[in-house]
């Protein structure tokens, strides 16, 4: 290099006039080396910086969980059933479980002292720092509207209001008991064909049917009539994109775990599919909402849920204006949430009963004799029904119709118990494994109605070892809407009829297996056979 040592005269002096010159300085070396030292400097920085953060996360005390492979982690650990997976895994490292799922860290809760170290802790829990959602899951994102829905919002101004609206607004008590008229039309309709087909014996899907059912009641209440253009079979255009909606909120998708590889979605065919459904159900709450603007429209005796948000959209009373996207969240989680749920339990519940004679024959006596011969049970009847709301419990219990809930993030660090929860961690709250934790539940896993008889446990999230429909500020809303169908629907199809499998089937022979979505459906069909007694 240049200058790297002096010449072998040493420095010598030239005088002209007034000037004096030096041999030059090696300014160039001086320079190079300044920036080395620099850089070796910052380098030293960044390598402490990075042992230090390395170190506090050795030593953050995250719950325990399994050893996980580089980049994908503990994603090769969880099945087609994510909830099975997670409670095996919980069985071994504990109740409250740290996995990281891709690029995702993940804490999973999978019994009722870890809810209540959460929900009940000291200082009234961390219900709060648990009440943030993820920001980066794909479907999600799209079909909300871009999160502005009342089950996807991420905490905030925003969520707070329109959880109120539906709190106060369109699920309230009186709101829920103004549909009473609807749910009982709808409710015959069912009865009535399967009135039809026990006329010749023949087995009834009762998935299709309580689908077909949940979305009928769901699209009166909300849009004030059902919306046809509907195939042979009955079914309607919503049946038809909700049943694809349900299959893509369930599948695994990369970018969720892997935010920067959303290209992904691209190369699979998932961004079609997605867009495709979404067109689909923004043309119907355009039309929808064209519909109730109209100046043409006849006004309805009640007011249905497109009603009241378009009526809020005007009130400058409310602390947010509402915009036709957040009204259409807002569909969509009624929609989404609000068929399937309904739809599973009633499958679980005849599913359960059907492969448990006793507790038939129990519930159908009950029914019978709140009944007395009239033409069909009521809503009014439906508080006398002690043994039937047990019916319902067990069976939410067993079967919660999301076992994993919808997934939540923390919104700030938080200590649980003996351990440090950072905030942006996803948290799973694995409902099925709370209800049955051995601790809190004999017999866990057996189908005993009884154990609720005399038991004031309910489902509305006031008893962390059995919230089927969440818990704290993120408990739905929407719970004593979906129970009110649920109770009055099977009240009714056992009030009418007997049940029996078809020729040459016995109890043994009743699928469990579930099929893979959000919501858990059993994966064969039930098909049973009414017979008509009233």
């Amino acid at each position: 290099m240049f200058y790297s040592k002096p010449m072998s005269i040493s420095s010598p002096s030239f005088k002209f006039h007034s000037f004096s010159c030096q041999t030059p300085k090696p300014i160039v070396k001086k320079s190079y080396s300044m920036d080395f030292q620099f850089i070796q400097t910052l380098s030293f920085i960044a390598f402490t910086l990075i042992l230090v953060f390395k170190y506090k996360a050795r030593t953050r005390r995250l719950p325990p969980g399994p050893w996980k492979l580089p980049i994908i982690g503990n994603l090769h650990q969880l099945g087609d059933s994510s909830h099975k997976s997670i409670q095996r895994l919980s069985q071994q490292y504990g109740p409250m479980m740290f996995l990281q799922l891709g690029a995702i860290p993940t804490l999973v809760i999978s019994s009722a002292d870890a809810a209540m170290a959460i929900f009940k802790g000291p200082g009234g829990g961390h219900d709060l720092a648990f009440s943030g959602r993820p920001t980066n899951l794909y479907v999600a994102k799209k079909l909300s509207y871009e999160y502005n829905s009342i089950t996807f919002a991420p905490y905030g101004e925003l969520w707070r209001e329109m959880r109120k609206i539906a709190i106060t607004e369109l699920l309230s008590s009186k709101r829920v008991q103004s549909f009473r008229t609807i749910r009982e039309e709808e409710v015959a309709a069912m009865v009535n064909h399967i009135d039809i087909a026990s006329s010749s014996s023949a087995p009834v899907n009762l998935k299709k049917l309580s689908l077909l059912l949940s979305n009928d009641v769901v699209c009166r209440v909300t849009f004030g009539k059902k919306y046809g253009g509907g195939g042979d079979d009955g079914t309607n255009r919503f049946d038809r994109v909700l049943h694809d909606i349900q299959h893509l909120v369930g599948e695994f998708v990369v970018s969720d775990y892997f935010p920067w590889m959303w290209w992904v979605n691209k190369l699979n065919g998932m961004e079609t599919r997605v867009e495709k459904n979404f067109k689909e159900l923004d043309k119907l709450y355009d039309e929808v909402i064209a519909d109730h603007v109209a100046p043409t429209r006849t006004k309805a005796n009640h007011e249905d849920i497109v009603d009241v948000l378009l009526r809020l959209q005007k009130d400058a009373r409310q602390l947010i204006t509402l915009d036709n996207q957040q009204i259409k969240g807002v569909l969509s989680d009624m929609f989404i949430a609000g068929t399937d749920t309904t739809a599973s339990a009633l499958v679980w519940t005849f599913t359960e009963l059907i492969r448990n004679p006793p507790s038939m024959e129990k519930v159908k006596y009950e029914v019978r004799k709140v009944g007395n011969g009239r033409d069909k049970i009521e809503e009014s009847d439906i508080p006398k029904l002690n043994y039937l709301h047990s019916v319902i419990k067990e069976t939410l219990r067993l079967h919660p119709p999301a076992p994993l809930l919808v997934p939540r993030e923390t919104i700030k660090d938080c200590v649980v118990g003996d351990y440090e929860i950072p905030a942006k961690t996803r948290v799973i709250i694995n409902a099925k494994s709370i209800g049955t934790d051995p601790k809190y539940w004999e017999n866990p896993h057996d189908f005993q109605p009884d154990r609720f008889m005399k038991s004031s446990v309910d489902f509305k999230g006031q008893h962390l070892e059995f919230f089927p429909f969440g818990v704290g500020r993120r408990g739905c809303p929407g719970t004593s809407f979906a129970i009110m169908l649920l109770q009055l629907v099977v009240a009714n199809c056992l009030y009418r009829f007997d049940w029996k499998l078809p020729e040459g089937m016995s109890v043994e022979d009743v699928d469990m297996e579930e099929e893979l979505g959000i919501t858990v459906f059993k994966k064969t069909p039930l098909c049973l056979v009414p017979i008509r007694v009233v």
